[in-house]
């Protein structure tokens, strides 16, 4: 595992930073209405360009966070992670 984000809660969503050695960008959150049962919950954004979308998960401990998929075509393949709740905000957990 490995943090490549660090967010706030902001107006219903979050923004936050993505860094990655190969990708640095400032990113937000934005709430959406579910439109389907697989709908997203959030549309992730690097300034006006889309880039990824998010899902509300509950662990198995009963805890809440979002499943993150990023892409772009500067990436070589999606990024798959979770935007978790900890003490000093909300991290971005990469796991491969």
């Amino acid at each position: 595992m490995a943090i490549i984000g660090n967010f706030t809660k902001k107006e219903g969503g979050y923004q936050g930073t993505l860094a990655t050695l190969a990708v640095k960008a400032k990113l937000s959150f934005a709430p959406v209405a579910k439109t389907g049962e697989k709908s997203p919950d959030f549309r992730i954004h690097a300034g006006t360009a889309e880039i990824g979308a998010a899902w509300s998960m509950t662990s198995k401990d009963g805890k809440p966070y979002l499943s993150v998929k990023l892409d772009d075509p500067s990436f070589p393949a999606p990024i798959l992670a979770r935007l978790i709740e900890t003490d000093q905000g909300f991290a971005l957990i990469w796991n491969r």
